[in-house]
């Protein structure tokens, strides 16, 4: 078997350069303190932890992307995290234990086994924010805001926002009595969009034409915010959830014009991403320049229950390493990073001190070394003028 390379990373495992990771680290710096501002506290979750609380409430899917390993201590099983939510609802739940709403925000590697496939990366940096405590739209669309608002910082353009409703499915499900393998079925066609395939499943699950119509033209409630009248019309089978639903996209849609008039907004009723996991309004960012959801939240009421304490929530989360590579980072401004000479200078010694205390980047050069100041990042050296060191930038004489 031939030696494999030792500089080979596995697939979908990536490494960042000196430039990325300032890049990342910097949008983190910033992403960070925009949550702040808006009374979110960072919360540091384990890498590892007890499988079990790695896949609370989060169904089939969550379990595929997770590594496993048995813990060689306790020989419990553990599993590397995927998702931070659910630990996230953790410590909301067990540690906190507030009766108040509660804002925690957080950002670190996972690490998922298959990866997603347009990225092809299985190790997504996640940040995001919850808000616990707190079942009324307001908490919904203050998560969007700030989902928004992360956007805005990152730098994209042409953002646009889709939103649908899971409770809406759920309702119709048990309305037209579906038992959980017709539930499943259906779901799975709804996610493929095969509109032929769904109208012969449909027929075959013995429910009312009623139903048959509603299932089937629920592909199609897709679009502006006209959708919502088309769908409250379609959908008026005396169903309180449904209605309320329904109701509650409306206003969020009213707030959204009002607030953000040039941000595109679609409505898609049969879109069930995170299904097994929200219960209640979800939605995505997309940008034209990538073909997947850059963004995404939702409502997830009663995660916590399992933890001890049910609490009604709603959050969102980005991939980092997203966000980062799709801010344009020849734009960004450079510091001034300067260069020392190797000079055994007490003046030189105390002013590299001073710069280095104000913020300022200084590489020393070490003696015999290779490389000029330019080829080694700097835009400005220190020289002594007047039995002073000062700052000089290169290129001036």
């Amino acid at each position: 078997m031939p030696k494999k390379d030792s500089w080979l990373l596995p697939e979908g495992i990536s490494e960042l350069l000196p430039e990325q990771a300032a890049h990342l680290e910097s949008l983190r710096t910033d992403l960070l303190k925009t949550f702040a501002c808006w009374g979110y506290q960072l919360v540091i979750p384990p890498f590892v932890d007890y499988l079990d609380s790695l896949l609370t409430g989060s169904g089939h899917d969550l379990d595929l992307q997770t590594f496993k390993l048995t813990d060689q201590l306790s020989g419990e099983m553990l599993g590397v995290r995927a998702d931070m939510t659910p630990q996230v609802a953790r410590i909301d739940a067990h540690n906190l234990k507030h009766e108040w709403p509660t804002r925690l925000c957080y950002v670190g590697t996972t690490l998922q086994t298959l990866g997603d496939a347009l990225e092809k990366s299985r190790s997504p940096m996640q940040i995001g924010a919850e808000l616990y405590g707190h079942a009324g739209i307001e908490s919904d669309y203050e998560v969007i805001q700030l989902m928004l608002e992360m956007l805005a910082i990152t730098g994209l353009q042409n953002v646009h926002l889709d939103m649908g409703h899971v409770g809406i499915y759920r309702a119709l499900v048990e309305a037209a009595g579906l038992n959980q393998q017709q539930e499943a079925e259906l779901f799975d066609v709804l996610q493929r969009k095969a509109r032929t395939e769904l109208a012969e499943l449909v027929d075959q699950f013995g429910i009312a034409d009623q139903y048959i119509n509603i299932f089937n033209a629920l592909p199609k409630l897709n679009g502006g915010v006209e959708i919502l009248a088309r769908a409250a019309a379609l959908l008026n089978i005396g169903n309180d959830a449904i209605t309320t639903a329904l109701q509650d996209l409306q206003v969020i849609a009213t707030k959204l014009q009002r607030d953000y008039p040039a941000l595109t907004v679609s409505f898609d009723l049969a879109e069930l991403r995170g299904y097994h996991y929200h219960t209640g309004m979800v939605f995505a960012a997309f940008v034209p320049s990538v073909g997947k959801e850059i963004a995404r939240g939702g409502r997830y009421d009663n995660i916590g229950a399992v933890f001890g304490r049910a609490r009604p929530a709603t959050g969102f989360s980005a991939d980092l390493k997203v966000l980062a590579a799709l801010l344009d980072g020849e734009n960004q401004p450079q510091a001034q990073c300067v260069f020392a000479p190797a000079f055994d200078d007490e003046g030189l010694s105390q002013t590299i001190r001073d710069l280095r205390a104000s913020g300022t980047q200084i590489i020393s050069q070490l003696p015999g070394q290779q490389g000029t100041a330019e080829q080694m990042g700097c835009n400005a050296v220190l020289e002594k003028q007047d039995q002073q060191w000062v700052v000089r930038p290169l290129g001036n004489q």
